[in-house]
């Protein structure tokens, strides 16, 4: 009789080095903008070492932000900030047009 292993990581998260779901888009997505600052300071004619400074400086901020928004938000804490700002604190209307329209209807 043939014994298969069951896969005890379905329906969880993806992670990779303590970093949870979109947090490592956003990780990738600033690696690769800090790539493109390099070249384009590079090829404008800027020093090397300035560009490689610059681009150590931006890489590590990045690195900070995404870790930190992971270990305060977690894996879908930043999305429902954020959607939290879309939410009016009140509806207010100033007009019973609408009610009326619905009772025409």
């Amino acid at each position: 009789m043939i014994k298969y292993s069951v896969n005890k990581g379905i329906n969880k998260p993806m992670e990779f080095k303590g970093l949870k779901a979109q947090y490592i888009g956003y990780l990738a997505a600033g690696l690769g903008l800090t790539l493109l600052a390099f070249a384009l300071g590079y090829v404008m004619g800027l020093s090397m070492y300035l560009c490689l400074g610059l681009a150590v400086v931006l890489c590590s901020a990045d690195l900070l932000i995404v870790f930190h928004l992971s270990a305060t938000y977690g894996e879908h804490g930043l999305m429902k900030k954020m959607a939290q700002t879309q939410v009016p604190a009140s509806v207010v209307i100033r007009s019973r047009k609408i009610f009326y329209n619905l009772i025409k209807r």
